[in-house]
């Protein structure tokens, strides 16, 4: 069997003693602990010592923990600081009231009544003030009764410390007792080393190129986020203009400049989230106002009844980012308009594998001379394709402020067909209030949809947890599916 120069050190060093910790075998191979864990891991593999982890707890006192050591936990000095009974209002004033009253009741020192805080007789030291008291005299305790409890208070820490011990095993003394050789190898050829040959007769150290690596840990991108920002990227490349806004909109911009009816499902308690703040209408809302009682200076005969501007003022955490959309048009009506957010939306939703209240969206919009329906499903189209999706269809579907309105729908392996999002051209009612006079195609993609189909998730919950192993088994680049 061929040892490396450090394996043979290793066993010359637990020769004599047979077994020995890292910490002394470091001392008489003059290197680190780390390094001598190392070897002896590597050796125990081929069965010349047998390495043992042992890993045990102690706790101290953390910098609030010192500061009552002298005079106890807080409970206790505020349950010493007074008779039999006080006003809460005179115990308040002590310093630290606020966190020992609440403990004193919890553990039945006291009562409160007409105002009147009450001692009850029974405060025996607990397993908490024992333990407490353990740590303030010796600086650390190890587990016990009351350790958790203070844990839990930030009253003490835990500190973790790992030992190893190194064993020889007989195979190792049959090897040692054979002799070694304990000339040093050399790892690193030098040039002239290399061009002189002197390489051939040096006591090259031997590398096992079968064996795996120590794992390591780099940073890097939650694969959601990394997913965002490939969407972000595909968009970018084709020529558009990221937006971005408020998560609070007013009704008025999230609803009624889309020409949402007042009285539309989706403005009910059970599909938004409704806030107490109000926002003032912008100029020239009357003419979105007049869109919806009866269709402005348009073809249209709006929705008819009376629109109520109280309402249109009530705030809402967006539904979806077409609210930034519509600002951003009616900040720019005259066209090229190529744009697109991706950003959070907000909905009442009952939480499973498949829904969640808050979830992103990506919007987007263009504006030009004579773009048709045509253009939409080809920019849609192509997005998709761009995400790894070679088969998309489209069927027809209905929103409130697109006609025509599609659904596009992608193919996945083992699921058929997946709908992920609506587009259609914005309807007159939308446009013309903001004195737009070109047609505007636009879409709404659900993009946790996306994500799951990408990433081969089941739960749409996944994406939002923290689990860090989760997140390390994700490839650093994960393909196109």
């Amino acid at each position: 069997m061929e040892l490396t120069l450090n394996e043979k050190r290793l066993l010359v060093a637990l020769g004599p003693v047979g077994s020995a910790d890292a910490t002394t075998l470091a001392d008489l191979m003059d290197t680190r602990r780390e390094a001598v864990v190392q070897y002896a891991n590597l050796a125990g593999e081929r069965g010349l010592v047998d390495v043992e982890k042992h890993v045990s707890r102690r706790y101290t006192l953390t910098g609030e923990g010192r500061g009552y050591a002298d005079k106890g936990l807080p409970e206790r000095q505020v349950l010493e600081s007074f008779e039999n009974e006080i006003p809460m209002r005179d115990l308040q004033a002590h310093p630290l009231a606020k966190i020992a009253i609440g403990w004193m009741r919890k553990k039945g020192w006291v009562v409160i009544r007409n105002g009147v805080v009450q001692k009850t007789g029974n405060a025996a030291p607990g397993p908490d003030e024992a333990a407490f008291a353990r740590a303030s005299e010796n600086g650390a305790i190890t587990d016990g009764e009351g350790v958790a409890d203070l844990l839990r208070r930030g009253l003490v820490q835990e500190e973790e410390a790992v030992t190893y011990t190194v064993s020889i095993t007989p195979r190792g003394r049959e090897l040692l007792a054979g002799g070694l050789d304990l000339q040093e190898e050399v790892g690193t050829l030098t040039r002239d080393q290399i061009l002189s040959g002197a390489w051939k007769d040096l006591p090259l150290r031997r590398y096992d190129v079968g064996k795996l690596p120590k794992r390591s840990y780099p940073g890097k991108t939650h694969p959601y986020q990394r997913l965002l920002d490939e969407m972000r990227r595909v968009l970018l490349d084709m020529g558009f203009t990221e937006i971005a806004g408020g998560i609070v909109q007013s009704s008025f911009w999230n609803f009624d400049a889309l020409f949402q009816p007042q009285d539309h499902p989706a403005r009910e308690m059970q599909d938004t989230f409704f806030l107490s703040e109000r926002w003032p209408l912008p100029a020239g809302y009357e003419r979105v106002r007049d869109m919806h009682e009866y269709g402005g200076e348009t073809s249209s005969t709006g929705w008819g009844g009376t629109w109520n501007a109280a309402k249109a003022e009530q705030c809402v955490l967006r539904t979806h980012t077409t609210s930034l959309s519509i600002q951003y048009l009616a900040e720019h009506p005259k066209p090229p308009v190529k744009a697109f957010c991706i950003g959070r939306v907000y909905r009442r939703e009952a939480t499973d594998p498949t829904h969640l209240a808050e979830f992103e969206q990506l919007e987007g919009v263009v504006m030009d001379d004579e773009v048709n329906f045509r253009h939409l499903l080809g920019f849609l189209k192509e997005f998709y394709r761009k995400m790894g999706f070679e088969k998309v269809r489209f069927r027809p579907g209905y929103f409130p402020y697109t006609e025509p309105s599609v659904e596009p729908e992608v193919y996945v392996d083992g699921l058929g067909w997946v709908e992920l999002g609506g587009a259609g051209i914005f309807r007159q009612e939308v446009t013309a209030p903001f004195g737009i006079e070109h047609p505007v195609l636009a879409w709404g993609l659900g993009i946790s949809r996306v994500a799951m189909l990408r990433l081969g998730l089941r739960d749409l919950r996944h994406l939002y947890r923290s689990d860090v192993e989760g997140i390390r088994d994700v490839p650093t680049y994960g393909g196109r599916r």
